[in-house]
């Protein structure tokens, strides 16, 4: 395997979480970049082309479902190998219920992780989702 480093976006619009979870995966060596909406999010997944997206429901502008669908559309058809951890402190069974009822289809990122994790289950997470890409 190559030895560059790993880029991952990280889109949460609480600043606690961004430092916490930047600081865990930076200790382990990735490269780290922030979004603070769904906006904005969107943008610098097209700038950046990361490795993995970890990516906040509830946020201000564009919530993480709306990235999440926008995503699914052709016009992001670039991006679709960008694995997605989803990482929020909504249920998965009540978010998965919420979008299959919003857009009629099945929200299936790569890895669901309800807050607050532990910075052991997130590194672990994120190893298995690189390595399976």
């Amino acid at each position: 395997m190559e030895m560059d480093t790993r880029k991952i976006l990280v889109a949460d619009d609480d600043p606690d979480i961004l430092d916490v979870v930047c600081m865990i995966l930076e200790a382990q060596g990735y490269a780290v970049i922030f979004a603070h909406d769904g906006v904005e999010c969107l943008g610098k997944l097209r700038a950046e082309k990361p490795d993995l997206m970890i990516l906040d429901l509830l946020m201000p502008k564009m919530d993480g479902f709306a990235v999440y669908k926008e995503l699914q559309l052709p016009s992001w058809s670039e991006y679709r190998n960008v694995p997605i951890i989803i990482l929020s402190s909504v249920r998965e069974e009540a978010s998965r219920r919420r979008y299959e009822l919003e857009t009629g289809r099945k929200l299936s990122p790569d890895e669901y992780l309800e807050k607050p994790v532990m910075p052991d289950v997130l590194l672990s997470r994120v190893e298995k989702v690189l390595e399976r890409k």
